[in-house]
């Protein structure tokens, strides 16, 4: 089962979507990669990497808030998935502090 998950690029406002599994955890949408995590393209297989890079425009439609389609900016945002090691929650090497951040867990 899949669910379709919408996401907003931190640079435009364009709203991109992304079929996946709906027990997969969100940490956060970033500007930058989060060091040494690996991420897939949406259209790849992404449950075994740490998130989801996306190039706003390039990696399919986007539209508005409102679901108008639009042209996406083309850089880059990163979805960053919950990690866990032996059951503990993993925070990013170093933490993310600054820029643009949505948590989802609160």
């Amino acid at each position: 089962m899949t669910v379709t998950v919408r996401y907003t690029c931190p640079h435009c406002g364009a709203v991109v979507s992304v079929e996946r599994r709906p027990d997969l955890a969100d940490r956060s949408v970033t500007t930058l990669p989060q060091p040494g995590w690996e991420y897939a393209g949406p259209d790849e297989e992404f449950e075994a990497v740490d998130g989801i890079e996306f190039h706003c425009g390039e990696d399919g439609t986007v539209t508005d808030l409102e679901g108008t389609p639009i042209e996406g900016c083309g850089r880059p945002f990163y979805l960053n998935f919950v990690r866990y090691e032996q059951g503990v929650e993993l925070e990013p090497e170093p933490p993310t502090y600054g820029g643009p951040r949505f948590d989802f867990s609160s």
